[in-house]
């Protein structure tokens, strides 16, 4: 296991040492962009950990959601993306098949990066149907760290977001991590 860290507009600062991997929240909706993506995914860079982004995903225009977030996110070469999948502040979510839909346009608009799916353990459990989560998994569950409490194949396991968003990716090494990043 390799640890890392998500990270959005609330966090300006943070530590890389001993960190393989972070994630840099990039746009929300149609409307959002984190000022601060481009210095936290130069820090991390900079660390020479892996980097990844994320949108958080509103119901609705799923197509232009996905060319937003590939369009607004300051990814390189082989980055991870993600896309956030749960309650919205206005107690909304996109449905399953928007979540699979907004999956898909990421992967068909960017084909050479890994495309994931980050949800909390009760979005996967009560309200995912299809368990499709693109390239890999990023499962949200507040326990033991690396045992998130489902049945399913994970690839990054965030277990507690104190006192900031804390996940282990389910890979050997940083190099493991990094070559399946760039095989996609």
């Amino acid at each position: 296991m390799i640890r890392g860290i998500d990270v959005s507009a609330y966090q300006s600062s943070f530590e890389t040492d001993g960190l393989a991997f972070v994630f840099v929240k990039a746009t929300e909706g149609r409307s959002y962009i984190n000022p601060r993506q481009t210095a936290q995914a130069k820090q991390a860079r900079d660390a020479g950990c892996v980097v990844g982004f994320y949108h958080f995903l509103w119901p609705g225009n799923i197509k232009a959601q996905a060319a937003y977030f590939v369009e607004e996110c300051v990814s390189k070469g082989r980055d991870l993306l993600a896309v956030d999948w749960e309650w919205t502040g206005e107690n909304t979510r996109a449905s399953n098949a928007e979540k699979d839909a907004f999956l898909r346009e990421v992967k068909r608009l960017r084909p050479t990066h890994r495309v994931l799916l980050y949800c909390n353990r009760d979005f996967w459990l009560n309200h995912d149907d299809t368990s499709f989560a693109g390239d890999g998994l990023w499962i949200a569950d507040y326990t033991t760290a690396g045992k998130p409490r489902i049945k399913a194949d994970w690839r990054f396991h965030q277990y507690t977001d104190r006192p900031l968003d804390k996940n282990l990716g389910d890979f050997s090494s940083e190099s493991a991590l990094r070559s399946w990043a760039n095989s996609a």
